[in-house]
């Protein structure tokens, strides 16, 4: 028995939460061209480009030694084996923390994870995040000159930054979504390099083929509308992807089904320009430390059916040791 619950999960222009990015295009064409066009007909039109499968977004385990994670990531990881999938998307921040300690830890966490992270037993895809970028914080006392500095130490464990990759007719890219900055902090940025090989990845893909699109840092999420401002407004741009305006018109044109994020733990749904920003809860929940502004721990299972996605969100049952909400 699985434990799939209801939980809260923010959604904006939910009557358009499956439909595929190819089918707002043709919409759009029979609305300008002045026919009616119902939902139900609309969402019977699906790419046949596509087969069906499934597979699993698991994201921000923030896997460590502390607060039970090992006992959570173990039952986690043990509970998606159970469910019918084709691979795993690891949608970063596989521990916690690189940013600020000395190589010891950093290493030791790292051995941890890709231990833990057998129990899946499945083929996993990895996308960087903030918390896999080594000794940026000046108290790690790691010099620049490390050769584990910053983002070389996600590489030597899972390969490159960003790529993309086909499975059953569906093209994945996976970003790097994770700035370092100058005064050694961190933001939400896809640098340029990277932008000149996602609209050349993206030219080389037939405009029907269906993609979805991996980022840790989120392009596009209402997550400031949730709570107040803080008082001392953040140095560094870190919610989301401070140069998504670059990012999201490479889109355009093209079959994106979706876009799966991660980074801010809680369950979140944006449609823009026909396209779903899906934002997954985190296996660590609220950093093990309980619910996540009603979003338990848990991981996202994503169908692929029709030329369309769904998606559901899967809690595990995990139960923290320290206060919710905290």
């Amino acid at each position: 028995m699985g434990f799939h619950t209801p939980v809260s999960c923010i959604s904006y222009d939910v009557s358009m939460k499956n439909w595929n990015r190819r089918d707002f295009l043709g919409i759009s064409a029979a609305a300008v061209a002045g026919v009616a066009v119902s939902p139900e007909s609309y969402a019977a039109t699906g790419s046949a480009n596509s087969q069906d499968f499934s597979f699993l977004f698991i994201t921000d385990c923030h896997l460590q030694p502390e607060l039970d994670a090992v006992q959570g990531c173990h039952q986690a990881f043990r509970h998606a084996r159970t469910i019918p999938a084709d691979f795993v998307i690891q949608g970063g921040d596989h521990v916690f923390d690189a940013l600020g300690v000395p190589r010891e830890r950093a290493t030791s966490l790292m051995d941890l994870y890709t231990k833990t992270e057998q129990d899946l037993g499945l083929k996993v895809h990895h996308a960087i995040g903030n918390h896999d970028c080594f000794g940026v914080y000046p108290v790690s006392g790691v010099s620049p000159s490390d050769p584990l500095y910053g983002k070389k130490y996600f590489q030597n464990h899972f390969g490159e930054l960003f790529y993309s990759f086909d499975h059953r007719g569906v093209h994945f890219i996976v970003l790097d979504s994770i700035g370092i900055t100058a005064d050694r902090a961190y933001e939400g940025r896809v640098d340029q390099a990277q932008l000149t090989w996602l609209a050349a990845d993206l030219k080389a893909v037939a405009i029907a083929k269906p993609i979805i699109v991996i980022t840790h840092i989120p392009l596009v999420t209402a997550f400031e509308a949730y709570e107040p401002a803080p008082a001392m407004p953040p140095l560094h741009h870190g919610l989301s992807v401070a140069n998504a305006y670059e990012v999201l018109p490479l889109f355009e044109g093209h079959d994106v089904l979706g876009v799966l994020q991660g980074h801010i733990h809680i369950n979140e749904t944006v449609t823009w320009h026909g396209i779903p920003y899906i934002t997954s809860g985190a296996v660590s929940g609220n950093w093990w430390r309980g619910i996540r502004m009603g979003t338990p721990e848990g991981f996202t299972v994503v169908s692929i059916s029709g030329g369309k996605l769904t998606t559901r969100y899967e809690t595990y049952g995990f139960r923290s040791i320290a206060p919710a909400n905290t």
